[in-house]
């Protein structure tokens, strides 16, 4: 029989007894709390904490949806003001409130949810840039660089934050939080942005729309040839897509005076709104725009623990 330790515990059982070594008991204690520690981790995150990334991936469908949405957005919001601006605020106000309640509330990301604040986020932009210019009688050469510094702020606070601006990153309230108000920003941005070109430097909107179809060129390029970050690039096409869609709209829906086609804000806003629904219907069953469940960047460095490779 093997010398027992002297540093044991015993514990009577039955007719017999079982020896423990504290050793034994304390490694026990240990992994029972780590995994107390790691529940109550859990319990803490809340029911409304993201269990997964809260935006699609990044594919063709992302950015043909994307530009669709500043298109209607801008065409819409256009419609809405020339019939009562009253109603238009009022529309985009409580748009925009239900349609991020929405999102927030969700645990992952939905097509639909997904979509429908995005395409509200659009319309209340292009409302908050407009009424930026013309409420405070500011021109757009001032308002373009002005969104422009918010959106760079959101952006450094984001970072400081966080670590990281990766959409693959969304995974908590915070950084969703941070991601919804930098997307709010570009399309303010950008409804400036495309104005300026347009009417301020007399380019017309085609004119505008060639010019930021070769700018979102520029970005796409060089990351393909591996020669800008992806999270760089990514946000830099973000922001063109609004002036690019915007610029688009504006063409098709307004008179010919303004170097439109004059098909009306009307027709553009219900035409891009089918196409819409239609596209959203498709992600939405096919599911293909669904982010890999992956390990969210920086977050197993904020919490103190590494992922650990699982065993064979």
């Amino acid at each position: 029989m093997p010398d027992s330790d002297p540093a044991a515990t015993v514990f009577g059982c039955g007719g017999g007894t079982l020896a423990v070594t504290n050793r034994q008991l304390t490694a026990r204690a240990v992994e029972t709390k780590g995994f107390a520690m790691v529940r109550s981790t859990a319990r803490s995150r809340g029911p409304r904490e993201p269990l997964a990334a809260k935006v699609p991936e990044i594919t063709l469908l992302f950015w043909v949806i994307k530009v669709l949405t500043t298109g209607m957005g801008e065409a819409m919001s256009d419609f809405l003001g020339q019939k009562s601006v009253p109603i238009a605020g009022l529309i985009g106000v409580v748009g925009i409130w239900y349609a991020l309640r929405l999102q927030l509330r969700a645990t992952e990301y939905r097509a639909p949810v997904y979509w429908f604040a995005v395409m509200m986020v659009a319309v209340f932009g292009t409302m908050a840039a407009d009424g930026v210019k013309d409420g405070a009688g500011l021109s757009y050469a001032v308002t373009t660089p002005f969104f422009a510094a918010v959106v760079a702020v959101i952006f450094w606070r984001w970072h400081r934050s966080e670590g990281t601006l990766s959409i693959h990153s969304i995974t908590t309230r915070r950084r969703e939080t941070y991601y919804w108000c930098a997307v709010l920003a570009t399309f303010a941005l950008g409804t400036a942005a495309g104005d300026m070109t347009a009417m301020t430097l007399n380019l017309g909107f085609f004119g505008s729309a060639v010019l930021f179809g070769a700018l979102i060129a520029i970005p796409a390029l060089a990351w393909w040839r591996g020669r800008l970050n992806p999270i760089v690039a990514f946000w830099a096409a973000y922001v063109i897509t609004r002036p690019l869609g915007a610029s688009f709209a504006d063409w098709f829906g307004k008179p010919h005076p303004q170097t439109g086609l004059g098909l009306g804000d009307g027709t553009v806003s219900a035409i891009a709104l089918v196409a819409f629904i239609a596209l959203v219907a498709y992600a939405a069953v096919t599911k293909r725009d669904i982010q890999d469940r992956r390990p969210a960047p920086h977050m197993g460095r904020k919490l103190g623990v590494e992922a650990q490779p699982a065993e064979s």
